[in-house]
């Protein structure tokens, strides 16, 4: 039987800003039915893109800019998740998953005029599936279990497999699978940073960088290939995007606010009300993956103990983590995935906050409260630290209310900032790092392999991953549950799977979820046709002024 697609810094910042701004006056009430083309979205982002090779893109400043230059192969419907036609027209899929056939749409061109073809598409697959150690590449988390590309004709390329890819057809519609030209494929990691080398298929072109400042698109004239089963075709409205940098949130709200921006990423929650009570829209996308959580580094032999770990899990109190510092668009975790995962299950029974058991199960461990209220072992403190994760949402915040938790136990918990230099190099170390912040927005259940898998994210950092420091923890249950997922083809068996990893890292106590995270964007009420793909990033493609 055949599987097809048809059953299925501040001052300066500040007077950048003012000068850089484009001012734009506030359009009418009354939004038009019919989309008016052109103007130039002005978008203001957190931080600065790092690297554009699509396998990057899970960063969300890169994703936000990849979503506007290329394409993928398939569109995954953000509201029912169905993976639907795009640059592919069809597929075929063999019953044990090691087959995937695509049958291309013909005339679609990079924007360097290049042909979009099943060689190129071959290619980007070879690069993602394998990585290119010559270019520095790295293997795409999405693609699991690769081994080769094969070009049947100009339209019609197969992947073979090694073992079933369950996840793979989902795998082609995510933002690191976005298309990219040979010439692009051809530089190395560290020249990618780089938007204007980056030559997709995409509804916007990048034209101008100024590195860690500002990004210019304008749209492509010729462009007339999106998603088949959207409502839009043709070249976008927009006649271009303008990306700008401004990390303070105040100075991002206040240009929203006063008309100098259109579209703005991370709104904090304690900026929502402020916004919507000017009539300004509020975007909280769901991403639909592993939620907030931190993690333990077993390694470290202050964390080793899974009594110490359960006692840290039953220390924390995510409500009142969530009533302090968030709004309604950050749903409590019920499970180390979203609500709204495939394959999500509650577990929140195994979540509760109790002092009491978290006091005896540290008691049980031998970490005994000394003069100072501090607990203690063989004259040792147990005393963790982490660095703050930027990218989240009031993360130092939610680490710092974490730390007070922890404190009443008796456990200090340091949160550190650090430069992104050593930031990263002591994060992969866990006996500098036993406990680190941690959520990745995928949606398919090969996300919970990509976050935990030694081979791929591996936050736990099991040896065999990307820290060289790991010299002994692994745990080859957990590795296997995970793989399992990746390779189950009966669509109920991969979600009981998917159950099992749920309920393991919990009664393990690998991880201690809070909360749901969504990408909250704002919106100036004259932006219309924003859409967002199914984890929450910006696609600007049938995006609108109304003014």
């Amino acid at each position: 039987m055949v599987i097809s697609q048809l059953t299925k810094n501040a001052g300066i910042l500040k007077a950048s800003l003012a000068a850089a701004l484009i001012g734009t006056a506030l359009g009418s009430a009354a939004a038009s039915e019919q989309p008016k083309q052109g103007g130039t979205l002005v978008y203001l982002e957190q931080q600065p893109h790092t690297v554009l090779y699509p396998p990057a893109g899970g960063f969300y400043p890169n994703g936000g800019i990849l979503n506007q230059l290329t394409d993928k192969l398939t569109w995954q419907n953000p509201e029912t998740l169905e993976i639907e036609p795009w640059i592919a027209e069809s597929w075929e899929i063999n019953p044990d998953y090691t087959q995937f056939t695509f049958k291309l749409r013909p005339g679609v061109t990079f924007s360097d005029g290049t042909a979009l073809d099943a060689a190129a598409v071959a290619a980007n697959f070879e690069a993602f599936g394998k990585g290119k150690s010559e270019r520095k590449f790295p293997v795409s988390e999405v693609v699991n279990n690769f081994d080769r590309a094969e070009v049947i004709d100009d339209l019609t390329v197969r992947f073979h497999f090694k073992k079933p890819s369950a996840g793979f057809l989902q795998g082609t519609s995510v933002i690191g699978s976005g298309l990219v030209s040979l010439s692009t494929l051809d530089r190395n990691l560290d020249e990618l940073g780089d938007a204007t080398l980056i030559i997709g298929s995409g509804p916007f072109v990048a034209v101008s960088q100024e590195t860690g400042r500002e990004l210019v698109l304008k749209a492509r004239e010729d462009y007339n290939w999106g998603p088949k089963n959207l409502a839009h075709q043709g070249r976008a409205h927009l006649d271009g995007i303008r990306y700008l940098i401004v990390p303070e949130d105040g100075v991002r709200i206040g240009a929203l606010l006063s008309g100098q921006a259109d579209f703005v990423r991370q709104i904090q929650a304690y900026d929502e009300p402020q916004v919507t009570a000017r009539g300004y829209q509020i975007h909280a996308a769901a991403t639909r993956g592993v939620n907030n959580s931190v993690v333990f580094r077993p390694d470290n032999p202050l964390v080793a103990d899974k009594r110490v770990r359960q006692a840290l899990l039953h220390a924390t109190d995510r409500e009142g983590i969530i009533k302090t510092l968030f709004s309604d668009n950050y749903p409590a975790a019920r499970s180390i995935i979203a609500s709204s995962a495939q394959g999500f299950t509650d577990i929140s029974a195994k979540l509760t906050y109790d002092p009491a058991k978290a006091a005896a199960l540290l008691d049980e461990a031998g970490w005994k409260l000394n003069a100072n209220g501090l607990r203690e072992k063989d004259g040792k403190l147990l005393e963790l630290t982490a660095y703050e994760s930027p990218p989240q949402p009031q993360n130092k915040a939610t680490l710092q209310l974490i730390a007070q938790q922890w404190g009443e136990a008796g456990v200090k918990f340091n949160v550190l900032a650090g430069d992104a230099g050593s930031r990263v190099q002591d994060s992969l170390d866990p006996q500098k790092t036993p406990v680190s912040p941690g959520m990745v927005g995928r949606a398919d259940p090969d996300v919970i392999k990509s976050h935990y898998h030694y081979e791929n994210r591996n936050v736990l950092l099991q040896t065999g991953g990307v820290s060289t420091k790991v010299e002994s923890f692994r745990d080859d249950k957990l590795n296997g549950l995970l793989e399992a997922i990746a390779a189950e083809t009966d669509p109920a068996k991969r979600l009981q799977l998917v159950a099992d990893v749920q309920n393991y890292v919990v009664d393990e106590a690998y991880a201690v979820p809070i909360f749901e995270e969504p990408q909250v964007y704002g919106s100036a009420p004259y932006v219309k046709g924003i859409q967002f793909e199914a984890v929450g990033r910006p696609w600007f493609y049938s995006a609108w002024l109304d003014r």
